[in-house]
């Protein structure tokens, strides 16, 4: 065979195989399944989480407001106990009788904070000791009750006492309860009727407690001190 013929046997061979090679690399790009969607893997980007909204701290009136209607505990819960350090710095640093109480009674009872109930008495003493009626009616019905502290009438009906004196109408009422019962000294129901008589009550059962715990003290006064409680100028 000469030169010629081989040399094209061989271009034949190797243009065989090269076909071959292009054809497999077809049909393995064609397996490949398509690329999907790029997807931003940015590691500089941030997602904000979604904002908290921030607690404001309890003007003054609104909270008293709470305390009287015995609602300050179920807002501090409410608030998701998120100001209890600055309730504690009121009470504490600032000793402002109304944080001085509510502290008190989130420590006496363990509301957003562990249960300590001879601490919260003591923060609830020093709300009273600055006049502030709530904390005298609280510690009153304390003693009264037997809540958190033994039963002690001597040291309860002084706290209502001054509290119903300056008022609150809770004090006034638990005070001529004890009094209907048999405690207390007569010489102080006249105060204690007055103090009730004169006051303003506008929900409908309450006022008919009123006058039902005012008709029984009636009767264990004499009459000219009625006349007399009923008729001054000068309840408080």
């Amino acid at each position: 065979m000469n030169k010629h013929v081989i040399s094209l046997l061989l271009w034949a061979v190797l243009g065989l195989a090269h076909a071959e090679s292009i054809d497999a690399l077809s049909v393995d790009d064609e397996a490949e399944p398509a690329s999907s969607e790029m997807v931003n893997t940015d590691p500089t980007e941030y997602t904000s989480p979604p904002a908290i909204e921030a607690v404001q701290l309890y003007q003054q009136d609104e909270l008293i407001a709470w305390i009287n209607n015995n609602q300050h505990l179920a807002r501090v819960k409410a608030d998701d106990c998120q100001l209890v350090e600055d309730i504690e710095a009121r009470a504490e640093i600032v000793a402002i009788p109304s944080y001085q109480f509510l502290w008190g009674d989130m420590l006496a009872w363990g509301v957003c904070v562990d249960a300590d109930p001879e601490l919260g008495l003591m923060y609830m003493w020093r709300a009273a000791n600055q006049g502030l009626a709530a904390a005298m009616e609280q510690l009153g019905r304390y003693y009264a009750t037997g809540t958190l502290v033994q039963q002690d009438y001597a040291k309860a009906i002084p706290l209502l006492r001054e509290a119903a004196g300056r008022g609150f109408l809770a004090a006034q009422l638990r005070l001529v309860q004890l009094y209907v019962d048999g405690n207390g000294s007569p010489y102080d129901y006249e105060d204690a009727y007055r103090w009730l008589h004169h006051s303003i009550i506008a929900d409908k059962q309450t006022h008919r407690q009123a006058s039902q715990l005012l008709a029984k003290l009636a009767q264990k006064m004499p009459e000219y001190v009625v006349v007399k409680a009923k008729a001054s100028n000068q309840p408080y």
